[in-house]
């Protein structure tokens, strides 16, 4: 038997980067995976190795900014798995500009994946988890504990030069933790936040000035300077950038049943950076 055995995670932006670690994580410890990317060989690619390792996955290409994603992500969970135990609200990128070369699009962009969409996923599996816990209240008089993980960074509890939208979306899905938590309670679902540090990704570990990412047709510029990397890898206390596998290491921790007593935290991990 694996500690997270039958239970069922649905992991936004799971095609790669953090996203992808944190489904391989849960994966190798027994949950079946529900893989959502904008891109399909990606998405396609996760599950394989997620099936790879002896559980299911099944695959929910698309936008999570899409009004309708929320539902389609649900119902993917739900038509496959009859259950959600397990939500990891993880899709996002940076589009950064100081603020006042910051333009509407850019701004709402970033609110719009970091907080909106995490709001839609979660309003639209609402239903399925009170229906859940409802019966099992009625059954057992206490309904299975289950878990939502939304990802936050340390921009969004310090702030940081060029990010106000991305900054702006991840101290939101703080307050939306927080809240959420106050009401799902009842149903004994536990629901913190993950905060980021200094992850080494494709935003981070691309060229700076010549690396750029593609979302929904636009390239967005990624990547750090090395002079850039340096200086921040000196205000780390561990001495260095963290890798996806150590921030997914985070995020499951808040999934073990050791963690049934935890809610509406933030927890950090950056290494001890802060800004």
């Amino acid at each position: 038997m694996k500690i997270l055995d039958g239970k069922v995670a649905l992991v936004s932006g799971s095609g790669r980067g953090i996203g992808k670690a944190i489904a391989l994580k849960l994966a190798r410890n027994g949950a079946h995976i529900v893989v959502n990317d904008l891109d399909d060989d990606v998405a396609n690619a996760t599950a394989a190795e997620i099936e790879a390792l002896g559980v299911r996955a099944v695959v929910c290409v698309g936008d999570v900014t899409a009004l309708d994603f929320g539902e389609k992500f649900v119902a993917a969970a739900v038509e496959a798995f009859g259950t959600i135990d397990i939500i990891i609200n993880n899709a996002g990128y940076a589009w950064d500009s100081v603020l006042q070369k910051t333009s509407d699009e850019q701004w709402m962009a970033m609110l719009d994946v970091h907080l909106s969409a995490p709001f839609r996923i979660l309003r639209a599996a609402q239903p399925v988890i009170a229906a859940a816990a409802k019966a099992e209240i009625a059954q057992h008089g206490r309904a299975t504990r289950r878990t939502v993980v939304n990802i936050s960074s340390v921009a969004g509890l310090g702030g940081n030069p060029g990010q106000a939208g991305y900054a702006a979306g991840k101290a939101g899905i703080v307050g939306l933790t927080k809240t959420v938590m106050k009401e799902w309670g009842r149903y004994n679902v536990t629901v913190n936040a993950v905060a980021f540090g200094a992850i080494m990704t494709r935003m981070t570990a691309g060229e700076a000035g010549s690396s750029t990412i593609k979302v929904k047709g636009k390239d967005i510029k990624a990547g750090v300077s090395d002079e850039i990397l340096e200086a921040m890898e000196k205000g780390i206390p561990l001495g260095r950038a963290g890798t996806p596998e150590e921030a997914a290491g985070a995020v499951y921790l808040l999934c073990l049943p050791e963690a049934d007593y935890i809610t509406g935290q933030v927890i950090v991990a950056g290494g001890g950076w802060q800004l």
